[in-house]
């Protein structure tokens, strides 16, 4: 039991990169659609390319969505309306208008002008009152049909034009007085009128909306059927018309009717498979060729959780309204990775979030091409992160291919521009602007995660931060050497093409450590007088060793980020403090050289590897005496080679090639510092 468990604990790393596979490609099927998928590809206006396609079972073909909408517009601009009207209103209103035209005063009007007049207002009535007045003003369009109601028994059918609203009532009036020549009379009669008439039409909603709702009903979303075994399509033949409406009702058939029951657990079980497939592979080309990024979980943790982000988020947004599916940040992916690793990882781990978003995205086949092309610019085009200008014009750019590529496959699809939605074009832009997120985003993530980026790194270069700033005041001497260190380390990273800021950042830190013991250091002592001759050989190493593990402290204290502090742990290696350990041998010679050693570890990448060679370099040129090219170039071999002899580079993942590159840029810029020409032969 005892040895299972000690197994347990030496593997449990393995154990846990297993277990968040595992939860990962769960998560991920469960947000996957659970139908299968149609095998055939097929586009409307191009030939079929597959062989002649029967129908395997009998199905029903249905209506395009464009044509069920069409038919219930047609339905909803036919189907009447219905207004209820109550009849008695009209015979209170003419009993009212017998009796008040009797009072109405109507000065010099002769008794054949009174009589017109009455008969007027009496056409003008049975006017109003033909369909009847409407009690409040509806927004219908004039040609709409209606009926028109008494107790639910139809009494008229006209248009809605035909229906009198209540601010008609006075034009109506007026264009009668005006065909009889009354017009003189407009007034008293208006006044009249607005005092008897009474609406009597009222728009019956719930009637109107239950008779719309029984035609919409009747509609059929089929029109006809194919039968089993019969002929869909032949080979090369055009998908245009009904083929490629019974090609689409199969293929709906296809993924709802058929997968039922237990043929679901299979698609469960095929999509898990694929999954893990993907993931395997991201896994795979982390051991094999980012190492350090898979032995550490947090950052597998981080790369997993990515990944799964923009799945959950694509899914939401699809869920919500396909449309807006290129609106989500893809390219931020790339952009993340790249910052806190490396391009070649964050274009994989992009590719491979696409393939798995290709399972449940509408046309597929674009989107994919679309976002790996977007994916490799944005992995081309930015490249210091750091500098907000780049990302603003590589968001540009990667905005710019989106549309290029869209409009590509548009013109293909359709063969024109006349129906291009340049809404697309907009979500496009919204998308590129929601890239711009990946600034804070990257803040969040170095507090969450504990990385670091080249934002932060940019960040920690400042002299003037209160870590180096305490450097420059304890320790000159060291704050000098460290500056001088970190531009032959940059210098070198930039030619062999690893991160310059890091091994600045790197350099400009190595030594905090001094600050503890500053004057036990040559570069800080002012006087002339080293305490070291007041101590024995090996109290001298100790301090000498010691000030890489103070530095670490001091590190941890001041919250630098560990891909910082593995320069102060690294830079010595497993070396020997040469001048003690020799010292200590004259007395003893049967010394241990461990307590000579640095603790370690040997540097573990190119940038620490640098920083080694940079720093043993810029030391030792100081005991230089009247430096020549000749005496430089034999230095820097001198010293770089004893280190290769040592081992102290075997764990970092840099080539002879690059030593010799690194060589090259330290002898230049030891010749500039020391203003150097060249040496010409006698």
């Amino acid at each position: 039991m005892k040895d299972f468990i000690n197994k347990l604990y030496r593997n449990h790393a393995l154990i846990y990169k297993g277990l968040l596979f595992v939860c990962t490609t769960i998560f991920i099927v469960y947000l996957f659609p659970k139908n299968g998928k149609f095998k055939y590809n097929f586009e409307k206006g191009k030939p079929w390319q597959s062989e002649s396609l029967y129908a395997p079972f009998s199905f029903a073909i249905k209506k395009s969505e464009n044509d069920i909408d069409k038919e219930k517009k047609q339905i909803v601009n036919e189907v009447p309306l219905y207004f209820n009207i109550n009849k008695a209103i009209k015979n209170e209103v003419h009993l009212k208008y017998r009796n008040q035209f009797q009072n109405m005063s109507i000065d010099s009007i002769s008794k054949p002008n009174l009589e017109k007049l009455y008969a007027s207002g009496q056409a003008i009535l049975d006017r109003l009152y033909t369909y009847g007045i409407l009690v409040e003003n509806y927004d219908f369009y004039n040609t709409k049909s209606v009926v028109i109601l008494d107790n639910r028994v139809k009494k008229a059918s006209t248009t809605f034009s035909n229906l009198v609203r209540q601010e008609q009532v006075s034009t109506i009036i007026s264009r009668y007085l005006s065909a009889n020549d009354l017009s003189a009379y407009k007034t008293p009669l208006t006044s009249l009128f607005f005092d008897i008439v009474e609406p009597n039409l009222v728009f019956d909603k719930a009637f109107s909306n239950k008779a719309l709702q029984e035609e919409l009903n009747k509609v059929s979303y089929v029109y006809g059927s194919v039968e089993k075994e019969s002929l869909i399509i032949s080979k090369n033949e055009v998908v245009e018309g009904d083929k490629y409406q019974k090609l689409k009702s199969l293929q709906l058939e296809f993924e709802s009717k058929v997968w039922s029951g237990t043929n679901y657990h299979w698609i469960l079980f095929a999509y898990t498979l694929l999954v893990s497939l993907a993931l395997l592979m991201l896994l795979l080309f982390l051991r094999k060729y980012r190492k350090s990024v898979f032995e550490n979980n947090t950052k597998v943790t981080f790369i997993f959780f990515n990944v799964l982000l923009m799945i959950s988020i694509t899914t939401l947004v699809i869920n919500f309204n396909s449309q807006y599916l290129y609106v989500v940040p893809i390219c931020i992916l790339p952009l993340i990775f790249k910052a806190f690793f490396d391009a070649r990882l964050g274009l994989f781990t992009h590719v491979i979030t696409v393939l798995l978003l290709g399972f449940i995205v509408p046309n597929n086949y674009e989107y994919m091409f679309l976002q790996i092309i977007a994916g490799i610019v944005t992995v081309l085009t930015v490249s210091e992160l750091y500098k907000r200008a780049n990302l603003f014009i590589s968001v540009g750019q990667i905005t710019l291919i989106y549309i290029i590529a869209y409009f590509a496959f548009f013109v293909i699809h359709e063969g024109s521009i006349e129906k291009l939605n340049f809404n697309t074009f907009l979500l496009f832009i919204l998308g590129g602007l929601a890239t711009l997120f990946v600034q804070p985003l990257i803040y969040i993530y170095e507090k969450l995660f504990g990385l670091v980026s080249d934002v932060s790194l940019l960040e920690l270069s400042d002299t003037n931060s209160k870590l180096l700033k305490e450097l420059a005041d304890q320790s000159p001497g060291t704050f000098h050497h460290s500056l001088n260190v970190a531009n032959l380390a940059e210098a070198s990273a930039n030619e062999i093409g690893a991160n310059a800021m890091l091994a600045r950042v790197g350099a400009l830190y190595h030594d905090i450590g001094k600050m503890k013991n500053a004057n036990y250091f040559t570069e800080n002592q002012a006087t002339g007088k080293n305490p070291h001759d007041e101590l024995t050989a090996k109290e001298s190493a100790k301090i000498i060793i010691d000030h890489v593990i103070n530095g670490i402290e001091i590190a941890r204290r001041n919250n630098l980020p560990d891909r910082v502090v593995d320069f102060i742990r690294t830079h010595h290696g497993n070396s020997v403090v040469y001048y003690f350990y020799m010292k200590e041998k004259e007395i003893n010679e049967t010394v241990d050289r461990s307590f000579f050693s640095y603790p370690g570890p040997k540097p573990f990448s190119k940038e620490t590897a640098i920083l080694m060679m940079c720093d043993s370099v810029e030391a030792a040129s100081k005991s230089l005496k009247n430096p020549t090219s000749t005496k430089i170039d034999l230095f820097v071999e001198k010293i770089i080679n004893k280190q290769i002899e040592a081992g102290q580079f075997l764990n970092a993942d840099i080539t002879f090639k690059e030593i010799e590159s690194i060589k090259k840029v330290l002898k230049r810029k030891l010749a500039n510092i020391y203003h150097l020409r060249i040496e010409y032969p006698e």
